[in-house]
């Protein structure tokens, strides 16, 4: 494997702020069999919907560079602040866009077009649940698991590295 590669899988942050947000996607396919009694595989690609994968990335991403690099420091402190905006937006901006969708698409000679999307933003539970799954996910992860690379060498996958 060569040296880019394995400096790419041994960022802890990144592989569990992904890993989050995966998690938080995935997890929408069982609600969407529990709540709605049905198969649909098309939540995985979709916006929108419980809980927040976007606030889970963003959420998880920040918990792990505090875990990493300190709560004091400007990293967490920026990537904090960007936390805050994407969620904030994901209630706010891009929810009230699908709710100004979902009227325009009734409007008369709408029919005659696609509709527009309407599951564009998050309520603030979904964003809520999202936000607790992302430092909840890549905590446990950054302490117990490591980065990929750890995890690689642990299970003998890769052996002198770093």
């Amino acid at each position: 494997m060569s040296h880019l590669l394995l400096t790419f899988f041994n960022n802890g942050v990144l592989a569990w702020g992904l890993a989050a947000c995966g998690l938080a996607q995935l997890s929408k396919l069982f609600i969407e069999l529990l709540v709605h009694r049905r198969w649909r595989p098309a939540v995985l690609i979709e916006t929108g919907g419980m809980p927040s994968s976007h606030s889970a990335l963003v959420s998880g991403t920040a918990a792990a560079i505090g875990f990493e690099q300190g709560l004091d420091s400007s990293l967490f402190a920026l990537a904090s602040t960007i936390a805050f905006v994407v969620m904030y937006d994901a209630s706010g901006v891009r929810r009230a866009a699908g709710r100004t969708a979902e009227r325009v698409n009734t409007l008369p000679g709408a029919e005659a077009l696609p509709p527009l999307k309407t599951t564009l933003g998050h309520s603030r539970v979904e964003v809520l649940v999202g936000s607790l799954m992302g430092p909840l996910i890549a905590l446990c992860g950054e302490a117990w698991v490591g980065t990929p690379v750890m995890l690689a060498q642990h299970l003998g996958w890769i052996s002198g590295v770093g």
